[in-house]
């Protein structure tokens, strides 16, 4: 197989799976629906950062992608301790209800 078409076919899953993030975060109001959007946008970027990577002959993008990788865990980490307080305060996870965190 060409690697441009391998390398747009990469891509245009990519640009699926940032899209389907982009829709999820515009429409959702769940604070863990929320959280999965993000993710699948993070996803997105990282697999164009590893299909980039491969289309040059380096490994930047797959180092590029664990770095990414470990930011997401610390945002997931950081929005579930804010879903359970949320949880626990309001009984509920909408995020409208997240204004009167502000304080």
């Amino acid at each position: 197989m060409n690697p441009s078409v391998e390398l747009q076919a990469w891509l245009l899953l990519s640009a699926a799976l940032f899209s389907t993030g982009l829709f999820g975060v515009l429409t959702r109001k769940s604070a863990i629906g929320l959280l999965i959007a993000i993710e699948l946008m993070v996803n997105a970027v990282n697999i164009n950062f590893v299909a980039f990577g491969f289309a040059r002959g380096d490994h930047t993008g797959q180092v590029i992608a664990l770095f990414g990788i470990a930011l997401t865990v610390a945002e997931v980490a950081v929005g579930l301790a804010l879903a359970i307080q949320m949880s626990r305060n309001f009984r509920s996870l909408e995020i409208d209800q997240a204004q009167e965190l502000n304080g």
